[in-house]
């Protein structure tokens, strides 16, 4: 090894070294740094830049091409159940080799990916096939790959790093979807594709590159839990704890991703302007900043199936105002509430799955459990874009919905206490 080489290695390892004897609490702690390399990351990734601005492209696209809503929204479903068919996959990779390689391959795939939709024709097939390659790559660039960046270096804070971790896709889906709507309204679609293909790149790729970087469980006494602790993933898929939490997503990911996706379109239906309609989407986005920055707070403080409950009986009712809703306030109303509860959700599947299974096999688990959500969400979107089709309105199934919100808000409510050792820790926390 050269001299050069030697000394950026050196540094490279003795900053996280430095950090041996830095609490968790101090903003100089370096996990904070992987933190905020890891929000920039999840927001212009595939659950904040695709997810949530796939809403604003359902009428420029149908317009375009002549495709029905159905049939623009079976693309989503491609992507979701692709990346839901890979996620386990990659999770495994990833507590294997680590997250940071495969972070960087692929958000430099997704951007490429998202820039390559200003180019579709009338062909269905060639969304389709995009919408595939974003499935393969997408939890690589969002927030399977950067909750496991993350976990090893938080114990008594992992709440807040992990919703700190999510604030990002929260301003991401308040933020992209009316930068999406007003690059559509002045330069056209194809311009609004390839402007998201850019700031994905820009976003994810330079912070990924200096700070995300695996280790601090090693060399550091605050991270408290060694990367090899923990269930083994065969362990976990046996567990009852797992297989409440996979019901309580797979119900929730079909109404939540089924009412973000068609939003702009059902609120416009309804008389509302298209500006209008896309700034309830970034109110969603806003209050999910909130629902995030709450959860963490909560779960440093309390029982997470609890905090888990009041989250999805509140988004229950936002999906029970937006089947209702006939005024830019109802629709914001609406948006609000399920955007605290989807920034809610987001933080506390991987803080449960942390707690109840330890580090080991984290990005396997949670790989599986995106299988489930991804597959309900695919359902979802397609769900009400037939809905529509068959009967020219969305309310009887949203209300629909809504109850099985509900139903999955109870379930959370079964899961008892985490295992003996983290009790303690969550204690003295």
């Amino acid at each position: 090894m050269s001299v050069v080489g030697g000394a950026e290695f050196a540094a490279e390892v003795e900053g996280p070294r430095r950090e041996r004897e830095v609490s968790e609490s101090d903003p100089g702690y370096y996990g904070w740094r992987v933190v905020l390399a890891a929000s920039l990351g999840v927001m212009g990734g595939f659950g904040s830049l695709f997810v949530y601005t796939f809403s604003v492209f359902v009428k420029p696209l149908s317009a375009e091409f002549g495709w029905s809503r159905e049939a623009i929204s079976a693309g989503f479903a491609v992507a979701a159940v692709t990346l839901g068919v890979v996620s386990p996959l990659l999770g495994r990779w990833m507590d294997r080799v680590g997250p940071r390689k495969i972070i960087l391959i692929c958000v430099t795939a997704f951007s490429f990916g998202m820039g390559s939709l200003s180019l579709l024709t009338g062909q269905v097939w060639q969304l389709y096939a995009t919408c595939f390659v974003l499935g393969v790559v997408g939890n690589g660039a969002a927030h399977l790959s950067y909750s496991r960046a993350i976990s090893g270096w938080f114990q008594k804070r992992l709440g807040m790093a992990l919703a700190m971790v999510m604030v990002g896709a929260g301003l991401g889906a308040m933020i992209l979807p009316v930068f999406a709507q007003g690059v559509i309204s002045g330069y056209g679609w194809r311009a609004a594709y390839g402007a998201l293909g850019g700031l994905a790149l820009v976003l994810g790729l330079p912070l990924s590159w200096s700070y995300v970087r695996e280790g601090a469980q090693r060399t550091t006494r605050s991270a408290a839990e060694p990367a090899g602790s923990g269930m083994s993933w065969q362990e976990g898929m046996r567990s009852g704890a797992f297989w409440i939490i996979v019901a309580t997503l797979f119900l929730g990911s079909i109404a939540m991703n089924g009412a973000i996706t068609h939003m702009v379109a059902l609120l416009t239906d309804r008389r509302i302007t298209a500006g209008d309609a896309a700034l309830c989407a970034s109110l969603l986005g806003g209050a999910s900043v909130l629902g995030r920055v709450a959860a963490g707070w909560l779960l440093d403080r309390f029982f997470g199936s609890r905090v888990a409950f009041v989250l999805t009986v509140v988004s229950a009712g936002g999906l029970f105002l937006l089947a209702r809703a006939s005024s830019f306030p109802e629709g914001a109303l609406a948006a609000g509430l399920l955007g605290i509860g989807v920034g809610g959700e987001a933080a506390i599947t991987p803080y449960l799955l942390r707690r109840y299974f330890g580090l080991r096999s984290f990005a396997t688990l949670y790989g599986v459990t995106w299988t489930f959500y991804a597959v309900a969400g695919a359902a979802g979107p397609i769900l009400l874009g037939r809905s529509f089709d068959l009967t020219g309105s969305y309310t009887s199934l949203l209300e629909m919905l809504s109850v099985l919100m509900v139903m999955a808000g109870g379930l959370y409510l079964l899961l008892r206490r985490y295992p003996g050792h983290r009790v303690a820790e969550e204690s003295a926390g």
